[in-house]
This record gives C-alpha cells, structure tokens and sequence, in this order.
C-alpha cells in the first residue's frame, strides 16, 4: 500500500480559509459508521449548524444521488456488470461535484459537514474489486485537487471486527486493506482509529474529540481512543427496595425502568412536534423499539382506531375485523383489502375474493405479514399450501363456532386466551396478544391487572433483570414489578411521565421485558440472557406520517389528549 500517492501535495500546506468544521467517517461496511456519523451531525446541530453527506452521494440535485442508484441497482439501467475501474471513476465524479457545488459552500458559510465515506472508500473497495490501481490513484490525485487546502479536520477511522458482515473473508480483506491505508497515510496526525465495542462508547469519545472537556481522552499512542475501564457489578447504587426482599435485581432492572422513562419522554416529545433528536440515548437512536405503553405503537394505534372503532360495532363483526387484521398485523395489508372491498365485513365475506386480491399481491412481491412476529403455518395437516389461505380458513371456522358468542359471555381474559388456544397454529404468544387486542374493544372488559403470559423475549428480559427469583414464576414476576413500579420509580429518582395518569398494566410491563433484552444487548453485553443473543436486528428509521393518538374510549383519557395537555 506504500506505493500509492496519498495527497502529499505542497498545495496541501496552506493554510484552510474555510469557517466550517469537516468531519469524515471511514470504514468498511457494517462497522455502525453510518449510523454514528448521523448521530454525530444531529448532536452537532444542536448547537452549530451542521450538515451530514455521504459519498459517493445521496444528496438531491447531485449526480451522486444517480451513481448510488446506478451502482446498486444496476437492472433499471439495462447493465449486467459495470467496469470496477469505471465505477470508481464515476464515484470521483459525484465526489467532485459535490465537493464543489455542495461542501465548499457549505464550509465557507461556516457549516460543519459530517462526511460519511472519502477517497478512502475508493481506493480500497476499487483495488479489492481489481480496479486499474494507476487509474484509482490519478483519480484520486484529480479529487485532491478539487478539494485544494481543503483538509478534514479529523477522519474517524471505525473498525468493529467481524461487524455481522455477510462474509467474513471479504470483511478480513477490507480490513487489511484500510489498515495498511491507515498506516501509510500521510494524514495520520488527523486520524483516529476507534474500535466500534459499543455504539454508545464509540458516540462518546467522538463527541469528546469534537467537544474536549479539560480532562482529555486517553490513547494507546497510536490514536486507537480507550474506553474508560469500569467493571459493570450487578449491584446497583441506588436504595434497596421491598423487591430486593424477594428478587436479586441485577444493573438490568434498573435500566428497566430507565428505559421505560426514556422511551416514554421520546413518545412525548415526538407528540409535541419536537425536532430530532428527542434523546440523547444513542441505543434509543439507533436501534427500533416499541413504546413503553402497547396501545402507543403505530399498529395498535391503527387497529384501535380503524378496525375496531370504525364500522360496524355487531359482536361478529368486530371480532372478524380485529382477526383478520391481527392475523396479518400489517396496517399496508388492511389498506390493501379496503382499496379492493368495498367494506370489510363477515356479511359479505367471501373467501375466493380475499383470496384473489393477496395471492396478487404476493406474486407481486408484496408482503403481507408484519415482521414484528413469525405466523405459523398450522403444520402438516393443513389443506392449504398457502399460508394466507389457512389463515382465512382459519378465521371462517373461528365465525362457524360462534366463537365471538363465547368470548362475551367469557368469565376472564384468561377464559379468552384458553379458547383462542383451542385453534391450529394459536400458540400462547398470539393467545394473549389476540386477547388483549379484543379486549381494547367492547367486547370484553376485562381487568388488565390480572392475567398475562409471558413471551420468549420478556422471559430473556426477566432472566437478565434478576440473578435470583425466590421461586416465583415469570408471570408472577411480571405482576409483581406492575405492583410496585410507583416504588421503583421513586427509588430512581425518575419522574415516570404515564400515559395521561394511566399507570403500567401488565400488558405494558410485559412488552418492557422484551424490550429490555433488546436494549440490554448493547447496554449490558456481558450479562446474558436464555436465548444468548447479542444484536438488535431492526434499525430506527423514523415514520413521518403523525399519529393522532386515539385510544379505547373506555379508558377515559381521549377527553385529554383533546385538551393538548401533557403529564
């Protein structure tokens, strides 16, 4: 790598007349540098105006925006393979002309620019892909030109090992590659090479690069950043509590309630209309989480506000509304049988019409099951291929029982959850969440302090939270923490801001179980949970689309939320 020309201009000497501030993040793929370098602009923002980029661009009005389409999605331009050395050459061009037409302004009018990829990128994704490694230097040497004195003011080198890349030989190839860059760069005085353990470590020692405080970070001597060294103890600083009488709390059941605060004061904030971020919790900011209160979620809201509430209230059918949707659980698949149905109802159903309008759409490559949940198939013995279909055959047999009859004159939400089990392919988990679907209508109404069944992830959760549980049961544990969260709130010092003076029901403290594994994976990766697993598979990508939150009217708290007044 020695042999190849990194920008060692005279040109390079001058002295910058730019006021902004230039911040580039480099790496190779699936390190969290994307993701950091765009928590690092919105935390610069807050302060200075500040601009995130990436290379080779997917900015509006820039070619790089058409080069990153042409380069992943080759097919819509009739191209079977494009050249490697071509491909880079095309990277340089939207590299200049955004440096040009977008980076230079903005750095003359006093905008920090968070970069996410530079000439870096070129030259070691070009040679690893056998670009003409002349060529990729000449046209590095065209960018450098381009960029004239311009120089980063540091470039965060991120490397993460292995990083859940799809293929672990060509990640090790990379890696070399931008090591060997790394280490013959003449730039290395304004590099730091920072090895991604966490997201939330990783945020913090650039932020105090960015914004030094008077102690300053330590270094091994080769620019890697250290992350301060503390021991993580299961106990806690806090004061004890009733529970620790019966439970052993680990540092996790803390964070369950931190979370829980956390997570809630991001609901409110998003309702006031305020601007990213709405916390400074990079775990939160990253990873994709449910509310801390179930009916919060954009499905629940939806199916509370559409298909319950709206239309028919017959016994049959809102039990046939809440089914169908709840057996999809995607709010896109709803709106896919309303623009073809008139009206969705059990009057008019017809199997062979529904049938039609999703099997289209899944030979359309459309989905039509939510992610947030695996739906079984119903095993070997039943008499459709597809699993849509044994899911309307299922929701027909469900109306010819008169199951809807027998939920009404149910007893207990528990009584509800034993006669939804009675049907093929309802495990506990959807049980207890169809039963707590139907009991946001009028069906039922149920107390919701009295039954719950714990799923795989809260148990994960409950698992991490406590190194001992006295013999009690996972749903008696779950009951137990609804019972005193008044107390643990209290004990944190956290003012808990509830749903409109609605406190946590067991329904919630379940779901904040599950939710807590999730988090506890970044938070606490050494305290582990049954399943044994470490990452966080979904991504926060904020909906734009508001939410007008409307809940069950029995609940009472509509009228409040009208009054625009917040706890």
């Amino acid at each position: 790598m020695n042999n190849i020309r990194t920008s060692n201009n005279k040109d390079k000497v001058m002295i910058s007349t730019h006021q902004g501030k230039l911040y580039v993040f480099e790496g190779p793929d699936n390190v969290g540098k994307t993701t950091i370098s765009r928590y690092i602009a919105e935390r610069i923002s807050i302060s200075t105006p500040c601009k995130y980029l990436s290379f080779p661009g997917n900015t509006p009005g820039t070619i790089g925006k058409l080069i990153y389409e042409i380069h992943h999605n080759k097919r819509l331009y009739d191209l079977s393979e494009i050249d490697s050395t071509g491909l880079q050459a095309l990277h340089i061009a939207a590299h200049i002309d955004c440096i040009n037409r977008i980076i230079k302004p903005l750095l003359n009018s006093g905008t920090c620019v968070i970069l996410d990829r530079f000439w870096w990128s070129t030259l070691v994704y070009g040679k690893f892909y056998g670009a003409d490694t002349v060529a990729i230097n000449k046209l590095i040497e065209a960018e450098n030109t381009v960029w004239g004195c311009i120089q980063p003011d540091c470039i965060f080198y991120i490397v993460r090992g292995f990083a859940g890349a799809d293929d672990p030989v060509i990640h090790s190839k990379l890696v070399d590659e931008y090591e060997q860059l790394y280490k013959f760069s003449t730039l290395t005085g304004r590099v730091r090479r920072i090895v991604n353990t966490t997201i939330s470590d990783t945020i913090s020692f650039i932020i105090n690069e960015i914004f030094p405080k008077k102690k300053s970070v330590k270094t091994n001597g080769q620019g890697l950043l250290l992350p301060p060294k503390k021991a993580e103890s299961y106990s806690n600083n806090y004061p004890p509590s009733s529970l620790s009488k019966l439970l052993g709390p680990s540092v996790v059941f803390d964070t369950y309630w931190k979370f829980a605060a956390k997570r809630q004061d991001i609901f409110f904030a998003r309702l006031r209309g305020d601007p990213r971020p709405w916390t400074d919790d990079s775990i939160l900011l990253e990873h994709k989480f449910t509310n801390a209160y179930r009916a919060s979620d954009r499905v629940s809201q939806y199916l509370i506000k559409n298909v319950i509430y709206d239309g028919d209230q017959d016994i049959d059918e809102v039990f046939f509304r809440i089914i169908l949707f709840k057996l999809f659980n995607k709010i896109e698949t709803w709106e896919l049988l309303k623009r073809n149905i008139k009206e969705i109802s059990y009057s008019s159903f017809n199997f062979d019409r529904y049938d039609k309008i999703l099997t289209n759409a899944i030979e359309q490559n459309n989905r039509i099951y939510s992610a947030a949940y695996i739906m079984p198939t119903g095993g070997r013995g039943t008499k459709y291929k597809r699993k849509h279909r044994m899911h309307l055959d299922l929701l027909q047999q469900m109306m010819h029982d008169k199951l809807p009859n027998q939920i009404t004159n149910s007893k207990s939400m528990g009584n509800v959850f034993e006669l939804l089990l009675n049907y093929p392919g309802i495990g506990d988990f959807l049980a207890y969440q169809f039963a707590t679907d139907i009991n946001y209508s009028e069906l039922t109404n149920f107390p919701e302090t009295q039954f719950v069944v714990p799923g795989p992830g809260a148990k994960d959760g409950i698992k991490k939270c406590f190194t001992k549980t006295g013999g009690l049961s996972d749903t008696e544990i779950i009951k137990i923490v609804m019972d005193h969260q008044e107390e643990e709130f209290e004990r944190l010092g956290i003012e808990f801001k509830s749903l409109w003076g609605r406190p946590l029901k067991l329904i919630d403290c379940q779901n904040l179980f599950c939710e807590t594994d999730k988090y506890a994976r970044v938070k606490h990766p050494d305290i582990k949970g049954k399943t044994g697993r470490t990452r966080i598979k979904q991504k926060f990508s904020p909906n734009p689309n508001p939410i007008d939150y409307w809940y069950p009217p029995k609940w009472g708290i509509n009228e409040l939320i009208e009054t625009g007044e917040q706890p």
